[in-house]
């Protein structure tokens, strides 16, 4: 059996805190992935220990393990006509809340729990709030296998330099079985624009450019918690 993540530091514990206060009893919530987002999956745990029902609907197979150790019950899209609130983490936000995510390697899916979502609510510490998206230097596109050698060739051609991500050796493969080609970037001027014409090319599963999709951003600076929506 697979055994839980390990457990974030407290440094993110108030980001957490708000989002779960965000959550009604009933409620459908999406469960994101990654350092912020397991730190909210641990707290909403202990919410739901004290009587508060809820139903998961997680982002990755390492927040389904950590969901079911918390006892979090779990449903799936399949069975749900909407996801009323999903908490998600992302490597960087802009100004209009638009977001670059996937670092972990769960974009996809991230994305796909988000578009079912009546609100998105993002948690960050102030390291991941950027003035303008790519300042990080590195945005994710997840590809089928068949088409990974062609898609690399034209992502080069785009001067986006993409490297095939590796795990302990070999190809890093998604929960989707599908490869990630980190490209090398700088500020992006037009992201939508840049999101259409990386998802036009066959073989791309998707990127890690979230625009328009975030509702909050929640963002720890010290012991505070910053509030921005989208306007």
């Amino acid at each position: 059996m697979n055994s839980p993540p390990p457990t974030n530091p407290a440094g993110l514990a108030a980001i957490a805190h708000a989002a779960v206060e965000m959550i009604q009893d009933g409620f459908v919530v999406g469960l994101g992935s990654g350092r912020a987002a397991t730190t909210f999956v641990e707290t909403l745990g202990k919410r739901v220990a004290q009587g508060l029902h809820i139903r998961g609907i997680p982002t990755s197979q390492s927040t389904a393990v950590l969901a079911a150790h918390c006892a979090i019950p779990l449903t799936t899209l399949d069975a749900v006509d909407s996801i009323d609130i999903t908490v998600d983490g992302a490597d960087e936000v802009d100004p209009q809340l638009d977001l670059i995510k996937g670092w972990g390697g769960a974009l996809v899916r991230e994305k796909i729990v988000a578009a079912a979502s009546k609100r998105l609510v993002i948690v960050v510490g102030l390291e991941k709030v950027v003035p303008a998206l790519g300042s990080r230097g590195k945005l994710p596109v997840e590809v089928v296998p068949f088409g990974l050698s062609h898609c690399r060739r034209r992502l080069a051609e785009l001067g986006l330099n993409p490297v095939i991500r590796e795990a302990a050796g070999v190809s890093f493969v998604t929960d989707n079985g599908n490869h990630i080609l980190d490209c090398k970037i700088s500020r992006i001027s037009n992201p939508a624009e840049l999101d259409a014409q990386l998802c036009s090319i066959p073989g791309v599963v998707g990127t890690g450019l979230f625009i328009g999709m975030a509702d909050t951003v929640l963002i720890q600076e010290g012991e505070q918690v910053r509030v921005q929506r989208r306007s």
